[in-house]
């Protein structure tokens, strides 16, 4: 007969499974950590603040490059080439202007200056939407920094939920042994309180048993493994954490009003949809400025020498090969088109309506998330004392039901009966520590807190 004595503990060991299992790292000397320092050793190492970084750089160099535009601008012309001779004057040559029979080289060089003086906005909104998407990709890396502490406490108390679930099987497998002996004792003198059917149950529930201890085993090795590769430790690096035993929290969650105000200035989604709003709005106005023109002061410079031609001194004839003049003037630049720029300030203000709302969206469900992750810590409190009673009158209920066995006056259904009842509530008391853990952690997540506990 198949006996349900530890289904308790292979939920417990399915549930860790499926939240960790992952390896990486660097060898080091065995090291004890707490989760504060598991914490610091991952995001010291994490990827995604790598990427985040490299994020933040790259919007700094598109403020740069906005800045950079209110500076002249030198643009620069070289050329050298063959030219017709020239002799003579700009009355009488003895040269065609058609002639390829006697040439001679030229070199030429033309420099324009270009000051921007005003521009309606198109430099100084640019310069805004830069600074502005600098704030939005710190946010960002900020909530980053969160996600990998929260994984960091995942798999830290998954790890002490795996070491507790399996001294949960190897107590309960300890009991088993001890009704086995003392059975087949009783089977030996011919006892009428054990048959053969007996023995045959305890000796198939000790085998199962003996399965969710190696389960359990594997859960544990999957938890520190995963442990490890996040905080940038190679496989074989001898490492284990500084806590022994999974704990209850002691300290009590604040009102959930007090964690609703706190987000407002902590989460980082805010941050990241107020500065994004600001760096579109000021797109859509550098957009528009398209439709004005830009004010600048301009240079010029241009030198041609030809070897072989004569230089003309009149001002009314020009020569492009053999000259050096330059000058500086106020200059208006219009460029006026029909629907261009009118279509890039609707698709700025697509973009600019897009994040109005995801603002809606974080404004209604991050509030959500908090009053979730709190009811969740309460009723993982509650829980907590529910199963430390449950599992401490099943204990009582297995060491009833084994003594009587020993003396000869109890059957044997009901050792089955008691450990099934304390591993169940057993493994659930630690469950329900692991959610208020998990629990709390969500609810830090949740409100934009320190990944780093303070000392």
């Amino acid at each position: 007969m198949k006996t349900k004595a530890a289904s308790a503990v292979i939920y417990g060991i399915l549930f860790l499974g499926a939240t960790v299992g992952r390896a990486a790292g660097t060898d080091g000397e065995k090291q004890l950590l707490d989760l504060n320092d598991c914490v610091k050793n991952a995001l010291a190492v994490a990827p995604e603040l790598g990427e985040s970084q490299a994020d933040i750089d790259l919007a700094a160099s598109k403020l740069v490059e906005a800045k950079a535009h209110r500076y002249p601008q030198l643009d620069f012309l070289g050329l050298i080439g063959p030219v017709p001779q020239a002799r003579g004057n700009q009355v009488a040559s003895p040269d065609s202007i058609n002639q390829t029979s006697r040439l001679t080289w030229f070199t030429r060089g033309d420099a324009t200056l270009v000051q921007p003086l005003y521009t309606f906005g198109k430099i100084s909104e640019s310069m805004k939407a830069a600074s502005h998407g600098i704030e939005v990709d710190r946010a960002k890396k900020e909530q980053r920094r969160n996600e990998v502490a929260l994984q960091v406490k995942e798999y830290y108390y998954g790890l002490l939920l795996a070491r507790e679930l399996k001294e949960v099987v190897l107590e309960v497998q300890e009991d088993l042994d001890k009704a086995r002996k003392k059975a087949r004792e009783y089977l030996d003198k011919g006892s009428p309180n054990v048959d053969d059917l007996d023995i045959y149950k305890l000796d198939a529930f000790s085998g199962e048993v003996a399965k969710y201890l190696e389960e359990a085993k594997k859960g544990e090795t999957l938890a520190l493994a995963a442990l490890r590769s996040r905080i940038g430790l190679s496989p074989d690096a001898p490492f284990d954490i500084a806590t022994a035993r999974l704990a209850p929290d002691e300290t009590t969650a604040a009102a959930l009003p007090a964690y609703l105000a706190a987000s407002q200035s902590q989460r980082p989604e805010y941050r990241q949809v107020k500065e994004g709003l600001l760096a579109r709005q000021a797109l859509v106005e550098a957009a528009k400025a398209a439709y004005w023109p830009d004010l600048f002061l301009g240079g010029y410079l241009s030198g041609a020498y030809a070897e072989k031609r004569d230089r003309v001194s009149n001002p009314w004839v020009p020569d492009e090969f053999n000259h050096l003049w330059g000058g500086v003037a106020l200059g208006l630049k219009w460029k006026l088109d029909f629907g261009i720029t009118g279509a890039k300030v609707a698709a700025e203000q697509a973009q600019y309506d897009r994040l109005m709302s995801t603002k809606t969206y974080a404004e209604t469900n991050i509030p959500l998330q908090i009053r979730k992750a709190y009811l969740d810590l309460q009723e993982a409190e509650k829980s907590i004392a529910a199963t430390k009673d449950a599992y401490s009158n099943a204990k009582k209920w297995v060491v009833a039901a084994l003594a009587n066995f020993d003396f000869g006056i109890g059957p044997a259904k009901e050792i089955f009966d008691g450990l099934e009842n304390y591993a169940k509530m057993r493994s659930d008391y630690f469950h329900s520590i692991y959610n208020q853990k998990m629990s709390r952690a969500n609810l830090e997540y949740a409100v934009g807190a320190s990944p780093l506990e303070q000392r």
